[in-house]
Formats: structure tokens, C-alpha cells, sequence
């Protein structure tokens, strides 16, 4: 026992805090101690207590990684995606987006021609009739067929392309 250092009890101590048993506390600051000696012969050591500690702490750390066969399991993919979708379904944040940015220039466009024919535009791409629409308006479904039609006219004069049923489905969303 003469051989041990004086803070020798104090690394045991240390490791001990850190779950390891008093052979494997032996061990590791055995292993240390040799790292030391070798380190040692090649550069000067000035603290060899604050050295011994932050090597018996790698070590452990080592240690407890080389003892957790789990972290080195390896999973197939498809074990993975069995268990539940690695990606959410539906849009993306960026489709969502793009939609909303859509929506937003042809709800503009549509304001420019006019703010009811705009309204219509909407609540027919929302899948409702001419006639639910003239029918809620208190207007002829004559006048929903006009208003449809200015709006498709504005659409395509400026180049836009209609909104497609997800564009709709967004809007919806987003308006509550």
C-alpha cells in the first residue's frame, strides 16, 4: 500500500460517487496512474492530483460507453418507420407557405377587381354551389356566374394560376 499516492483516496472516493464498485475504482485509477507515467516521461507534469482526476473521469466515462451494449445496436430503418412515421404526414412548412403566399397575392388580385367577387371566388373553391352562395348573398345565381367568371378573367390575365384544393384547405384553416 506504500505505493499508493496520498490523493489516492481521494480518486477512490470520487469514482465511488460516480456508481463505480471499489475494483473497478481500483482499476480505472490504476489505468491513470500508467497514463500519468507514461504522459510524465515526455512532459512535465504539474499537478499530478488534478491530472489522476480528469483521467480516472475519461476513463470512466470510457468505461460505462464500452459497457452499454445498447448504444451500439444497430436498427434497420424499417424497424424504425414500423414503430410510427419518421416524417409527419401532410404538408411540408414550406408548402404551407407557398400556399399562403398564393392565397394572399389572388385574394389581392381578386380585392383589386372587387372585394364581393373576391368573396364569392372563395366560397365557391370551398366547395359550395352557386346556388348556397346566391342563396347566402340574397343575390341571383345569375350574378354568382358573373362574379365567378370576372374572377377567373383576372386570374388569368395576370397570370396566375388557381389555387388548388390544399391552397383552399389552408385558407380554411388559417381563417378558422
Amino acid at each position: 500500500m506504500a505505493s499508493r499516492p496520498k490523493y489516492f483516496e481521494r480518486l477512490l472516493a470520487f469514482l465511488r460517487r460516480k456508481g463505480r464498485s471499489r475494483e473497478d475504482a481500483e482499476d480505472l485509477i490504476q489505468e491513470a496512474m500508467l497514463r500519468l507515467h507514461v504522459y510524465g516521461q515526455a512532459e512535465v507534469v504539474v499537478n499530478e492530483e488534478a491530472f489522476l482526476r480528469q483521467a480516472v473521469h475519461n476513463l470512466s466515462i470510457d468505461q460505462h460507453r464500452r459497457d452499454r451494449p445498447d448504444l451500439r445496436r444497430t436498427v434497420s430503418i424499417e424497424d424504425v418507420n414500423g414503430r410510427g412515421l419518421l416524417v409527419a404526414p401532410g404538408l411540408t412548412p414550406d408548402q404551407i407557405l407557398e400556399a399562403q403566399q398564393r392565397l394572399d397575392s389572388l385574394g389581392a388580385l381578386l380585392d383589386a377587381v372587387n372585394p364581393r367577387t373576391r368573396e364569392i371566388y372563395f366560397a365557391h373553391r370551398s366547395g359550395y354551389t352557386y346556388a348556397e352562395i346566391a342563396r347566402h348573398m340574397r343575390i341571383s345565381e345569375i350574378t354568382i356566374e358573373r362574379h365567378i367568371a370576372r374572377a377567373l378573367m383576372a386570374i388569368m390575365e395576370n397570370g396566375e394560376n388557381e389555387p388548388g384544393e390544399r391552397d383552399i384547405e389552408i385558407r380554411q384553416r388559417r381563417n378558422g
